[in-house]
């Protein structure tokens, strides 16, 4: 969008000012907003409760991951397609063709496109397209034999002749996947076919040459084939003999010694044995010529007669009985042009057909036919590929408002009506039910980032009876996690209303409310008495069954042990250690003092009025919940969602906080409903005593009369009663001196009285 900047809408929610995008302005400005003021920067593309389809399209580059720049590019992609950017708000799962822009020819394309889809569909008339309609390309292109992707199948031609072409093609070289999803060929791989054949061609054609096959291509073959099977051997004897000619004393060694032929004569002997076929080729004599048909080594008598036949007897004629040195030297240069040959052709991966098929298939004009079946289909890739569109712009038009719901803005997970495209489910475990559930795949992996979130976590296996597995992690923020413990089992339902089977395999533990953290350190404390009463009596126990053991064995083997022991010497009485008795003594000192100042403290503090009294144990209780009260407003006041999401690959771009009344719309806690109505009392439910009643009445009723004591109400009451007159607030003490002061001017009068009557 041009001109000036777009004014963006903002509303506050989960702590940061999030983009309200209300209108077709609002998506068609995005670009425009900054970074910074995205919820989220990039998300994954798979464990979304978001069709994976539709985010695989807009993940242009194929990362596994939808980033801002590409959700931007996908909001553009609709409006250029689009008439109306508003239309993306319904997130219906039908978009009406005259939404399609028509004044673009690409949406002309799309266009024509769908109105082809469905009349494909059977439907004509219809003025809208849906998902169900475009849901399934792959039919749509199987029923065609052409559909634009450059690849053809076999049966995409009525010709048998270029059938076996194609079939060829993909035997040589393998398949390439057309769109209908059937194998088939593409230009590359007809291309390097063809070259393959014509060099493999061109390959035979030179070997038909006198000079490089003078028997044939076929005899000489064969007998270059027989050349090379005894070769190295014959190079062999020929040096061997040399060597012997060269000097008489190596005529021993090159014939191998006696000892040698002794030790293969031991066993039994055949003609193909490898120690024998290790010897020389024929014995050797300085010089001598190799005979061909007497003396042979009999492990290459078969060898020699095939060289014979197939390569001596035609080059040299026949009747040739003996080979000398200078005739195996002429014999291997007549076929080393045919070697040269041999090693020069081409490297290829269509040997598997014979070279006919490839001489025929180079000339017959095949490849110029398949071409034209590549291009006919080629001429429709732009059709085809309007046909794809048409089902990326539906899925837009249904899930790409969601996306910015959930990924420009966090709209949907603040919304009560509605659920984010993280959120996976309900979990429904301990009487509550869990809607703030996320899909992980690490469990160990993602709790060592998820923790920073200062939410209750846990982590959960699922599994249904088919089998079907799944990992999850969901947030506690209401009730209590006195009973949230490894092991536990719940049941989960995911966002299509499948059950699953949930157990507990980790928590990560963080407060959950304030009134939690008030009770927290008198469960701890009480949780620490169990254990040590536990191992106490669990250690005691096991002493107890030891001793009685012990006390088994010595009474079985008493009488032995008795008869054989001498006298025990009496035991030297030990003397009491003065350090021992010091330190006692200091520890008892200790000991008293402790004792003597909780006496103290307790003396003094129930030297106070019953009233003062209970306001001291109450401010007791409330120091000693403070701390852990104040460190789990703390935690409640920085829970937020970002480590949860990041954990999974997102890119949170705020805090996204989750206060306490937000924190208690994701964890609801069972409570019966207004309007139930309550059955018969529980037959089995314990008796409930009236003391607990009487001792909270006692001590209300003292409190009350206490304070009221403290202020004078019961005196100035009493002397109501009795008719006296005193001052509302008249402490006990000051009603006892305004007594004593009426008496003592009462008796001064009297006295002044008495006085004045005795001067009269």
């Amino acid at each position: 969008m041009s001109g000036s900047e777009h004014a963006f809408t903002f509303a506050r929610a989960g702590g940061f000012y999030q983009v309200r995008l209300d209108t077709a302005a609002d998506l068609a400005a995005l670009e425009q907003l900054d970074l910074k003021l995205w919820a989220a920067l990039a998300c994954p593309v798979k464990g979304l409760e978001l069709d994976e389809a539709t985010l695989a399209l807009i993940d242009t580059d194929k990362d596994g991951r939808v980033r801002a720049a590409e959700v931007i590019g996908a909001v553009q992609w609709c409006e250029d397609h689009l008439k109306d950017l508003a239309a993306l708000k319904s997130g219906a799962d039908s978009l009406p063709i005259s939404q399609i822009n028509d004044k673009t020819e690409g949406g002309q394309a799309l266009i024509a496109a769908a109105r082809r889809i469905l009349t494909d569909r059977g439907k004509p008339e219809a003025q809208s397209i849906s998902m169900a309609d475009v849901s399934d390309t792959a039919a749509f292109f199987a029923q065609t034999l052409f559909n634009g992707d450059g690849i053809v199948p076999a049966d995409a031609t009525p010709d048998a002749a270029v059938k076996a072409v194609i079939d060829d093609v993909i035997a040589c070289l393998g398949p390439v996947t057309d769109r209908s999803g059937k194998p088939g060929v593409n230009q590359a791989n007809v291309d390097a076919f063809f070259a393959q054949c014509a060099a493999l061609a061109d390959h035979a054609n030179k070997g038909a040459d006198p000079a490089i096959s003078p028997l044939g291509v076929d005899a000489t073959a064969a007998a270059f084939a027989a050349l090379g099977a005894v070769r190295a051997k014959i190079d062999d004897y020929f040096a061997r003999t040399a060597m012997a000619a060269f000097d008489s004393r190596a005529l021993g060694a090159v014939n191998r010694k006696e000892e040698e032929y002794l030790a293969i004569t031991d066993k039994d002997l055949s003609l193909a044995a490898t120690e024998l076929a290790g010897f020389p080729l024929h014995k050797i004599e300085a010089s001598k010529s190799l005979p061909l048909d007497q003396g042979l080594n009999p492990a290459w008598a078969g060898a020699m007669a095939t060289l014979r036949s197939k390569a001596i007897d035609p080059l040299f004629g026949p009747g040739k009985t003996s080979l000398s040195a200078a005739d195996w030297s002429a014999l291997t240069g007549k076929l080393a042009a045919h070697g040269d040959w041999v090693a020069a052709k081409p490297a290829n991966v269509i040997d598997k057909l014979a070279l006919p098929q490839i001489l025929e298939l180079n000339s017959s004009g095949a490849k110029a036919k398949v071409d034209a079946l590549l291009a006919q289909d080629v001429a429709l890739t732009k059709e085809f590929e309007s046909i794809s569109k048409v089902e990326q712009l539906v899925r837009y038009n249904r899930d790409l408002y969601r996306l910015l719901s959930n990924f420009v803005n966090f709209s949907d997970f603040y919304a009560p009506e509605k659920k984010s495209t993280f959120q996976c489910g309900t979990l429904f475990l301990d009487q509550r039910s869990c809607d703030l559930c996320v899909r992980v795949d690490d469990a160990g992996k993602h709790a060592a980032m998820a923790g920073l979130s200062k939410c209750y976590l846990a982590y959960c296996d699922l599994v249904r009876p088919s089998g079907e597995k799944m990992q999850i992690v969901a947030a506690f923020t209401g009730g209590d996690n006195d009973y949230l413990m490894v092991g536990r089992n719940g049941l989960f339902y995911d966002r299509k209303g499948k059950d699953w089977d949930a157990t507990i395999t980790r928590v990560v533990e963080n407060p959950i409310s304030v009134r939690q953290a008030f009770f927290s350190p008198y469960k701890s404390l009480v949780r620490l008495i169990e254990d040590q009463v536990a191992k106490r009596a669990a250690a005691a126990g096991a002493e107890s069954d030891g001793k009685i053991a012990a006390a088994a064995t010595a009474t079985a083997n008493v009488d032995k042990t008795v008869a054989a022991t001498p006298p025990a010497a009496a035991k030297e009485t030990k003397k009491i250690d003065p350090g021992t008795v010091a330190a006692m003594g200091v520890a008892f000192g200790s000991i008293g003092v402790l004792i003597g100042m909780i006496i103290g403290g307790l003396t003094g503090l129930f030297s106070l009025p019953f009233w003062q009294l209970c306001l001291a144990v109450a401010g007791l209780l409330l120091l000693v919940s403070t701390p852990s009260m104040l460190i789990a407003w703390l935690k409640l006041r920085q829970r937020h969602l970002a480590p949860i999401l990041d954990a999974n690959g997102w890119a949170v771009n705020g805090r996204v906080k989750m206060n306490v009344p937000f924190g208690d719309s994701l964890t609801k806690v069972a409570a019966p409903p207004a309007n139930a109505v309550r059955g018969a009392p529980d037959p089995f439910s314990e008796k409930k005593s009236a003391w607990p009643g009487i001792l909270k009445f006692v001590v209300g009723f003292a409190f009350v009369f206490s304070l009221a004591n403290h202020f004078g109400l019961v005196y100035l009451a009493s002397d109501k009663l009795s008719g006296g007159q005193f001052t509302i607030g008249t402490s006990k003490a000051q009603i006892e001196a305004d007594k004593a002061k009426e008496a003592r001017e009462k008796a001064e009068e009297e006295a002044k009285k008495a006085a004045d009557a005795a001067k009269k």
